[in-house]
């Protein structure tokens, strides 16, 4: 679908709480908005879509056309994503389903929604079928709302931590399957690459997009306003950059993690692990006596408010 084709479908759906008319009226729609593969640019979809318990799902069908839809090979390289369905807007992570995992959910789509299954047979390329999975640090530590700025760091941490378990249990699941292959000839595909790396590279463009903004912002404010920081900042700031390399190297080994080597794979993520561990605890241990004494999310500017009481 064109942009001009979809500008006013996407402007319908966000003024009326995710309700369009015309052939989409009354159809399962939602928004996708991705990263270009090229142009780092966002780009906005509407798509039909599936549920299927908790998950999403949506088909990269084009329509049946012999090629993948542009969006498809955007979440490919930028696997987080935002999604839009009704009035509620959410993070997501796209992980494109494989064996026998995709043939069970696209008989799953096609039970719902059967034009898919015509789809398929105008083209020769199996329909990808992508799990949108949420990707959201939950609301605050223990279910209460985040006050302050140290609260909102523990929230961020605590999500890495976990997708970093997530990557971790992912790898391990995926070589123990190549490795239980008997017989001659190669292992089968063990139905986790795709997955493993999808959640691998939105683990580190999310820990990248942190760490840019606290280089960026957070740690100069701090600087300014607590001088006896810097030090820990400066060390802070190096430390990015230990991890920011180790990504590199990790990123490196997914371009063909079909053939990656079990062993180094392994070697590169528990030294990241070990890395981003020691780097969380350290970062808490210093910033977070700070961090609570500022309100999260900040107060409006007090020249706000003055020329407000003016008027």
């Amino acid at each position: 679908m064109s942009t001009s084709f979809n500008e006013p479908i996407i402007e319908e759906f966000r003024a009326n709480g995710g309700k369009v008319g015309g052939p989409f009226e009354g159809g399962d729609l939602l928004l996708l908005t991705t990263t270009g593969a090229k142009s780092g640019h966002e780009h906005t979809v509407p798509l039909g879509y599936v549920r299927d318990g908790d998950l999403l799902l949506i088909v990269a069908s084009a329509g049946g056309a012999p090629r993948h839809p542009a969006w498809y090979h955007n979440l490919l390289a930028h696997p987080m994503v935002r999604v839009e369905v009704g009035t509620e807007m959410f993070a997501a992570i796209a992980v494109p389903a494989e064996g026998a995992r995709r043939e069970r959910l696209f008989e799953h789509v096609v039970r719902t929604a059967p034009g898919y299954a015509d789809y398929q047979t105008r083209t020769a390329r199996p329909l990808p079928v992508v799990v949108l999975e949420r990707s959201e640090p939950e609301a605050g530590q223990d279910g209460r709302e985040v006050t302050n700025l140290a609260e909102k760091l523990l929230e961020i941490h605590t999500w890495l931590r976990s997708q970093l378990r997530h990557v971790r249990a992912e790898a391990d699941a995926h070589f123990a399957a190549r490795a239980a292959h008997q017989g001659p000839g190669e292992p089968p595909a063990p139905g986790l690459g795709l997955q493993l790396r999808q959640h691998c590279l939105a683990f580190c463009e999310s820990l990248e997009f942190h760490h840019t903004g606290e280089d960026a912002h957070i740690f100069p404010a701090l600087a300014s306003w607590h001088p006896h920081l810097r030090d820990t900042l400066d060390r802070l700031r190096d430390e990015h950059r230990t991890v920011s390399r180790i990504q590199g190297e990790l990123l490196a080994l997914l371009a063909d993690v079909g053939t990656a080597d079990p062993r180094r794979f392994r070697t590169e993520l528990d030294r990241m692990s070990e890395e981003l561990t020691a780097h969380l605890d350290y970062e808490e241990e210093s910033l977070l006596p700070v961090l609570a004494e500022i309100p999260f999310p900040p107060a409006p500017p007090v020249a706000d408010a003055a020329e407000s009481t003016a008027t």
